[in-house]
């Protein structure tokens, strides 16, 4: 699992996301899913990474997002909760892959120079970017260097 730090309601949560590659999946999750702010508590509980970098992934100020995160009424747009979706997909994938947070944050971390020497995290800021960072991750699972 993702992390030992998350409650049971988290834990049922990051179990019940399915893999970014269930297009189908994660759009019925999307648009099904009716707890907001429990997703961006999620987000926030289980990426390491501050607020400035988590608003640039999901295309937002960081005001926006501490926000979301003091709202718990919070009602989030579409494209936004399918990003958060997508991101926390991605890290229950990377954590898998690496077998802890911070290794998989490490990995995002450092410029890649099989990726144009970009740092893996530059590409979450779009669905195609987090899809083609999660076909990596599985790259990495079948030995291949990336």
């Amino acid at each position: 699992m993702v992390t030992g730090t998350l409650d049971r309601k988290q834990e049922r949560i990051i179990a019940g996301i399915p893999p970014v590659s269930d297009f189908s999946g994660i759009y019925f999750y999307t648009i099904n899913n009716k707890s907001n702010h429990e997703l961006v508590m999620l987000l926030d509980s289980i990426i390491g990474l501050n607020d400035s970098v988590l608003s640039d992934w999901l295309n937002i100020t960081p005001r926006t997002y501490r926000n979301y995160k003091q709202n718990t009424d919070v009602v989030l747009k579409g494209n936004v909760k399918e990003h958060i979706v997508l991101l926390l997909s991605l890290y229950k994938h990377g954590v898998e892959v690496f077998g802890n947070t911070a290794d998989f944050e490490h990995w995002l971390t450092e410029k890649n120079r099989l990726l144009d020497n970009e740092a893996p995290y530059s590409f979450l800021t779009t669905v195609s970017g987090i899809k083609f960072i999660d076909n990596r991750l599985t790259a990495l699972e079948y030995g291949e260097n990336v």
